[in-house]
C-alpha cells in the first residue's frame, strides 16, 4: 500500500504544522496579554480589595504598651477610632524589612498633617516599641494584632499595607506594597480626595 490516501500523497507539512500550531498559539496569547499589561497601566500594587467602599472590619485592639513621647501613652486601636476624619491605616511589623524602607515616608504623611494609625502585625510587643523607638512613631494610634486575626478581617495579603479609610469608617483605598518617594504624591492625592 502506498503513502496515499484518498486526497493525494501525505505531505510532510502537515506534521510540521501540528508541531508548531500549539507554540503559534501560546506567542499570540502571550503577545495579547502584553499587550493588554503594557495599554492598561500595568501597577503590581494595584490588589483588587473586596473592601474597598464597604465599612471596615469591627475590632479593637490593646495599646502598644510603654510606647510615647514624654512618658504619654500612645493608644490601642478599634473600629471606632476609624470614624469621623479621613485616616490612614498603616499595617507593619518590625520583623519585615520592607516596613523599615517604608518607614519615612510614614514619617513624612505624619509630617504633612495626615491622620496616621498603625497595626503592629504579628509581631512581639517589645519588638515593635523597639523598632519605633529606633525610626520614630508617626502614629497617634497604634493596636497590637498579635494573633493577626484583624489583619485577616482587613484582607491583608502581607506587610506593608496602607489603607485610605473616609469619615464614614468605609474603605475608600488601599496600597499593597510600599510606600515611596514616587508613589508618595499620588498616594496623598487620594487621602486628599477622601476628605472632600
Amino acid at each position: 500500500m502506498s503513502a496515499t490516501d484518498e486526497t493525494g500523497p501525505a505531505s510532510p507539512w502537515r506534521g510540521r504544522l501540528l508541531f508548531l500550531l500549539p507554540l503559534l498559539v501560546f506567542t499570540a496569547l502571550a503577545g495579547l496579554f502584553l499587550g493588554r499589561l503594557l495599554t492598561a497601566g500595568y501597577d503590581p500594587s494595584a490588589v483588587p480589595s473586596a473592601l474597598i467602599g464597604k465599612p471596615v472590619p469591627a475590632f479593637s485592639l490593646p495599646a502598644l504598651t510603654g510606647l510615647g513621647p514624654a512618658g504619654q501613652p500612645v493608644p490601642g486601636l478599634s473600629s471606632d477610632d476609624l470614624k469621623g476624619k479621613v485616616t490612614v491605616l498603616n499595617v507593619w511589623a518590625s520583623w519585615c524589612t520592607p516596613c523599615q524602607a517604608e518607614h519615612p515616608m510614614l514619617m513624612r504623611l505624619a509630617k504633612d498633617g495626615v491622620n496616621l494609625v498603625g497595626i503592629d502585625y504579628k509581631d512581639a510587643p517589645e519588638n515593635g516599641r523597639r523598632f519605633l523607638g529606633r525610626h520614630g512613631n508617626p502614629f497617634r494610634a497604634v493596636g497590637m494584632d498579635e494573633t493577626g486575626r484583624v489583619g485577616i478581617d482587613f484582607g491583608v495579603y502581607g506587610v506593608p499595607e496602607t489603607f485610605v479609610i473616609g469619615p464614614d469608617g468605609r474603605i475608600r483605598d488601599k496600597l499593597v506594597g510600599i510606600l515611596t518617594p514616587e508613589n508618595y504624591a499620588a498616594f496623598l492625592e487620594k487621602v486628599r480626595a477622601a476628605e472632600k
